[in-house]
């Protein structure tokens, strides 16, 4: 399988030499082509040699186009152009203008998709742009471009820097021929409108025991959206009288995340915790101009290429306080067409006044976990959260928090963030299971890091044991890993197309140095869920039986499959560095009176009393076939149309 990786991705690399892209060196370089000009660039973020001494103040996330402060050299990558294939209809309506919020806040990647849907390539079967190369690129998938450890996301200065692009030459009208394939669906809009009972008008019908929750995704079947949650939805008078609210996340649409409110919410105070640094900071005050009740709290990212990727709401209502710890971005790409994740806690009562400062606290020390992972921050604007925090009753929480936040750690320290955390709390609280070398780790992600040249630099030697703890037992055995994420044909083939594919950042500089990771690879199939074409921006971890039917534990989290968010050993393992703020929650069998989760079959719709776990997506998972190649954005996909009739040309 190796082999076959590695001689796909040498025949492309030999190919695009011949596109005018040129053999990608460390450094990156620039080339000029029929599509413009546009440069690429690789940072490795497990090269500490390159990196500046902790402390130092970087514009970028972790990713892996550096900034002009880092001393790798700064550039821009290939912007993805989509065009829509031939049709015998000239199709008038343009798609929906996204938001300048939008474009100018948020992933590079996704800013580039969104920005290309107003300029699609059409898909030709003629010899052109596309035709013309089908014959060059070999297997009709190729590989893409994206240094991305989390979420694809490097922010950029402004839509202006864009690389410039080359007009094609106009073409005549083809005359209309009845036989021809016919339009997409969709035409050419990008965001089709709900339909009229998709948002709840009274209380859902939702999982009381777990507590987990899919999003909605626009276009499915009606039964799929039965007890998932639109922002909307949990935003709702429904849930509780909101009095005010706290927005932690990394990407922001602000004109659409007010609009998310109901009327008589929507001038509530609300604090938005983020990651932004100068250009996009200003950015994105600017955005909140219009709204005076958004007050802003700016993350500290002290260790490079780190981001804040946390994504939680904290909701203060006059009957209580609720806690949600999601998977989405507050853009309305994310609750669109995406599958996404979130855990959402019961309605948390205030304390009689008076109380202990141990009162109220969960069999899970949620409360504890929770106040000091805000403590973390070291800013005055959650002062005032951490005292409510400390006024309500969160005992009914049975999950456990596991989170990230920047910083290098020794001794004791070591063990409070990361996946050295989720590897404490699966020896301290999770149970032995006989036969447990038969048991797989799954992980499920939407973006990938470098994690070098093979398995034991980070993934075996680290990641892996953490994934395979299993109460105190010092069993490590050789047990087997499933990685799940999209291949170019699920993109292709996805309810958003091609552009979906910018939420799914993962680079050919990072592939090109770990192709033993590939033989690792499963494809996203979640027909349980009626979530096969949603592209997933969830990520989950898990352990499941060998059979599928159990599950040991069960993690759902802001971390994608990167040394930046779970943390890399130091100095001889005596210190582990985590560079991004991350969030998720851990379900062990333990805390709901079990000794494994039950795998539910059925998750939709939803029960109240099931007592299935409602994995998001398909299991066992299906391994790659030999044609199938892993999803990597910034390169051309125009041998086959997406089900919008587009392709993907990086221009």
């Amino acid at each position: 399988m190796l082999d076959r990786w590695r001689q796909a991705l040498f025949q492309h690399l030999f190919t695009c030499s011949s596109l005018h892209c040129g053999l990608l060196s460390k450094r990156g370089m620039s080339q000029d082509s029929q599509h413009g000009r546009w440069t690429i660039s690789s940072s490795d973020d497990d090269n500490d040699e390159a990196l500046p001494p902790s402390g130092t103040r970087q514009s970028n996330p972790d990713q892996a186009a550096v900034s002009s402060h880092s001393p790798r050299r700064s550039a821009s990558p290939p912007v993805p152009k989509l065009e829509p294939a031939s049709a015998p209809v000239e199709v008038k309506a343009e798609p929906v203008q996204p938001s300048v919020s939008s474009l100018a806040i948020g992933s590079e990647a996704r800013q580039l998709a969104a920005k290309n849907l107003l300029n699609p390539v059409k898909y030709e079967t003629s010899p052109s742009l596309a035709g013309k190369r089908k014959k060059e690129v070999s297997d009709g998938s190729g590989w893409a471009l994206s240094d991305s450890d989390d979420d694809g996301d490097v922010k950029v200065n402004s839509v202006s820097n864009l690389p410039k692009k080359i007009s094609p030459a106009p073409k005549a009208k083809k005359a209309k021929v009845e036989d021809e394939r016919p339009p997409s669906p969709h035409g050419r809009l990008y965001y089709i409108d709900e339909p009229d009972d998709f948002f709840e008008t009274s209380f859902p019908c939702l999982n009381d025991t777990y507590r987990f929750y899919l999003n909605k995704v626009t276009g499915l079947d009606r039964k799929y959206n039965t007890g998932a949650l639109h922002i909307k939805d949990i935003l709702s008078p429904l849930f509780g009288t909101l009095k005010e609210s706290v927005q932690f996340n990394y990407c922001f649409d602000i004109a659409w995340m007010v609009n998310q409110f109901p009327p008589e919410f929507r001038d509530l105070p609300v604090l938005i915790v983020h990651g932004d640094k100068r250009e996009a900071k200003a950015r994105l005050l600017k955005q909140a101009q219009p709204f005076p009740h958004v007050r802003f709290c700016q993350a500290k990212l002290d260790i490079a290429f780190g981001t804040h990727h946390t994504k939680m709401m904290l909701l203060w209502y006059e009957e209580g306080f609720r806690v949600v710890i999601l998977t989405s971005n507050l853009i309305r790409a994310d609750w669109y067409q995406k599958t996404q994740g979130m855990w959402m806690s019961p309605l948390f009562p205030r304390l009689p006044k008076g109380s202990g400062a141990s009162a109220g606290e969960s069999p899970t020390f949620f409360k504890r976990d929770l106040l000091e992972y805000l403590a973390s921050y070291r800013v005055p604007e959650l002062e005032e959260w951490i005292q409510r925090i400390k006024e309500h009753d969160l005992s009914e929480t049975r999950v456990y928090l596991v989170g990230s936040t920047p910083g290098r750690y020794v001794g004791e320290n070591m063990e409070r963030w990361g996946h050295l955390r989720l590897r404490k709390l699966l020896h301290d609280h999770a149970e032995p299971i006989p036969g447990e070398e038969r048991w797989p780790v799954i992980g499920q992600f939407s973006s990938i890091g470098s994690m070098g040249l093979d398995k034991t630099k980070w993934l075996a030697g680290e990641f892996q044991r953490t994934l395979t703890t299993l109460g105190k037992s010092s069993l490590r055995s050789d047990t087997p890993v499933h990685l799940v994420f999209p291949s170019v044909d699920d993109v292709r083939t996805s309810l958003e197309g091609y552009p979906a594919g910018g939420s799914l950042p993962y680079s050919l500089q990072t592939a090109q140095k770990q192709l033993w990771l590939h033989s690792y690879f499963h494809r996203w199939k979640a027909n349980t869920t009626g979530r096969s074409h949603a592209m997933p921006h969830i990520k989950t971890y898990m352990r499941a039986s060998p059979d599928f039917t159990e599950l040991a534990w069960f993690v759902v989290t802001s971390s994608n499959l990167s040394k930046a968010a779970w943390g890399a050993l130091e100095k001889n393992n005596t210190q582990v560095m985590v560079r991004s703020y991350e969030l998720g929650v851990l379900y062990l069998p333990a805390a709901f009176g079990m000794k494994t989760f039950p795998v539910l079959k059925d998750p939709f719709p939803v029960s109240s009393s099931s007592t299935g776990f409602p994995v998001p997506f398909d299991l066992p998972p299906v391994c790659y076939s030999p044609k199938d190649q892993p999803w990597i954005w910034n390169i051309p996909y125009n041998q086959a149309p997406d089900t919008h009739g587009n392709i993907w040309v990086p221009s």
